[in-house]
């Protein structure tokens, strides 16, 4: 293969259990035959140890201009008492990238991972788009008086008229461009906010979504308060399609729906701004009780591996990668976690070889 038609993938396994399942992600897609090339950075915890660098200066600058795509592990260790290393990395690259829109599925491969009875894959088939740099992720506000009887901590929660109205019309564009997994279009777009509590922000995102909404006639709204949505999302999944919300709510609801599709090792995700170098992470965290024991569940970052190689154009590799994730679950050649008894190890090798044929 031409060097020069290879997608260029910059790899960052990060920490904890990043480091077991990012492998497998790799070997996965090697097996597939995708045209790519992989260039892997030691960014985490050890580095960060071991000489204080999160990342090189012009790190995101780097990514951004040499890379198709990006795939990331997990970031966070206990040995980083203040996870310096986790905000400089992870959170740099959404807000210095600019990557505003982190898009999360929710599906279900088979209905053995549901924790609903009664609950088929067709029944939890949503996605959720969550605004990815602003709100209180900004880390704007402060600590006044602290440690002492009167201490003060504030943490401002941002959202702007610019942000907000991206992040909507995204969920918009999107509903209209994908499809269910059954081949059915996506007719809805659902926004979750606090407005009755959070009357200032939520009253800007209930203005922009009923304002952006006209653009798109065809596609049904919805309106769910956060408490309401999650009370909903075990009552009854069906009733969902694309779901867009803020920054904080985003990161609480997709961590509830994890659940519904077989817990967070089964989650995958993106990092998204259109036109630009993207940044795919399953959802999962660093897990350090369980890093380094070969117990974590590969198969969100092998999932998230198949989203990268659909959004670079190689469907036929990603569908390869699905189909091969779908059959261990079904056989249950997966972790103990979802009712398998292969190690992280021998359940990516597994879907590897399937993948591979």
């Amino acid at each position: 293969m031409d060097q020069q038609t290879k997608k260029r993938i910059a790899v960052i396994p990060g920490d904890g259990i990043g480091q077991e399942v990012i492998p497998q992600a790799l070997n996965v897609i090697r097996a597939t035959g995708a045209a790519v090339e992989f260039t892997e950075f030691d960014w985490g915890a050890d580095r960060y140890l071991r000489d204080g660098t999160t990342l090189p200066p012009d790190g995101f600058a780097m990514l951004a201009r040499d890379y198709d795509a990006i795939l990331a592990g997990a970031f966070g260790d206990p040995r980083v008492k203040t996870n310096i290393h986790a905000k400089e990395i992870l959170l740099g690259m959404r807000f210095q990238m600019d990557l505003y829109a982190n898009v999360r599925p929710v599906r279900l491969l088979d209905a053995s991972l549901c924790p609903l009875k009664g609950v088929e894959p067709k029944d939890v088939d949503f996605v959720v788009i969550r605004e990815n740099t602003e709100g209180v992720y900004g880390d704007l506000g402060g600590v006044f008086k602290k440690g002492t009887p009167d201490e003060i901590a504030t943490q401002e929660d941002i959202n702007t008229r610019k942000g907000v109205e991206r992040i909507i019309r995204y969920a918009f564009e999107y509903c209209a461009r994908h499809t269910k997994q059954d081949g059915s279009p996506r007719r809805s777009v659902l926004m979750c906010d606090k407005s009755n509590a959070m009357t200032h922000a939520g009253g800007l995102w209930q203005r922009v979504f009923k304002e952006v909404s006209t653009e798109f006639p065809q596609i049904t709204t919805q309106h769910l308060y956060v408490d309401a949505l999650c009370m909903q999302m075990v009552r009854d999944p069906r009733q969902f399609d694309v779901v867009v919300t803020n920054n904080m709510f985003g990161d609480i609801i997709t961590d509830l729906a994890a659940g519904l599709q077989g817990g967070l090792g089964m989650a995958a995700s993106v990092n998204i701004h259109p036109g630009r170098t993207s940044m795919f992470e399953p959802v999962h965290g660093s897990a350090p009780p369980i890093a380094g024991k070969d117990i974590a569940n590969p198969f969100g970052a092998i999932l998230t591996a198949a989203m990268m190689l659909a959004h670079l154009g190689m469907t036929r590799e990603s569908e390869k990668i699905e189909a091969a994730v779908l059959e261990a679950v079904r056989q249950k050649k997966g972790t103990q976690d979802i009712g398998g008894t292969l190690g992280t190890r021998e359940a990516g090798e597994w879907v590897a070889e399937r993948a591979g044929k």
